[in-house]
């Protein structure tokens, strides 16, 4: 959660995008009860951009029986890798690894641990390709029978779209260090090395639901979806 979300927040007061109401919620409660609710009983949060605001407002949400820690990036203005690499003395292996900014179903996480295979990195997928909301945005993948071979938002071919949701070796590093570039990369760059040495798994999310909230457009989805989940 260290980016700045400059695409949902424009050039509005700058304001942590994990803490934006959704459902009358802050928009990453929504993550950390899906993770109490699957037994996570340790988060690592990677912060950067008004980190000590975001810090306050996060610790609020946790329940006193999860263990909540705050890694700074100080390098938040590069892509979401380095954000991951901060990370990287804190974390046992295998790990779970979830966006601040992606809504979804409880179901997905307990899918994902039951069915990882703990050697490779596995990969949330959604194959209802029909159902993305601004599927130009979306991070798609290709697969081969359950093994992911690419990845890339301007992919031609493809069959299915990553939700930002993963479990992972601690080798992931290591391929995030191979992939740098300018001492920078995206989480998509590792993944894509992993994939090209045949270690990443699609692990397919079924007829579950989830959301990115990236800008104003998704957000308003997100909130219109939430609507009826969260009035009774």
């Amino acid at each position: 959660m260290a980016g700045a979300g400059s695409r949902l927040r424009g050039s509005h007061k700058p304001f942590p995008k994990p803490l934006i109401s959704v459902g009358g919620r802050p928009l990453v409660s929504y993550t950390i009860d899906a993770l109490v609710e699957t037994g996570i009983k340790r988060i690592t949060a990677v912060v950067g951009f008004e980190a000590e605001q975001l810090r306050a407002g996060v610790t609020r949400l946790v329940p006193p029986e999860v263990e909540m820690r705050f890694i700074e990036n100080r390098e938040w203005q590069k892509q979401n890798g380095i954000s991951l690499l901060a990370a990287m003395k804190w974390v046992e292996s295998p790990f779970l690894l979830t966006m601040s900014d992606h809504l979804f179903d409880p179901a997905i996480l307990q899918r994902l641990m039951e069915s990882a295979d703990l050697a490779q990195l596995n990969v949330a997928v959604d194959r209802k390709i029909d159902s993305i909301f601004d599927l130009n945005d979306a991070m798609k993948v290709q697969t081969r029978d359950n093994r992911i071979i690419e990845i890339g938002k301007t992919l031609k071919s493809y069959d299915a779209v990553d939700i930002g949701l993963f479990v992972c070796p601690r080798e992931i590093f290591d391929f995030l260090e191979s992939a740098k570039l300018n001492d920078d990369c995206s989480l998509a760059d590792g993944v894509r090395l992993m994939a090209a040495d045949g270690k990443v798994r699609a692990v397919d999310i079924g007829t579950a639901w989830w959301q990115d909230v990236d800008t104003p457009e998704m957000l308003a989805e997100a909130r219109k979806r939430l609507e009826p989940r969260t009035t009774s």
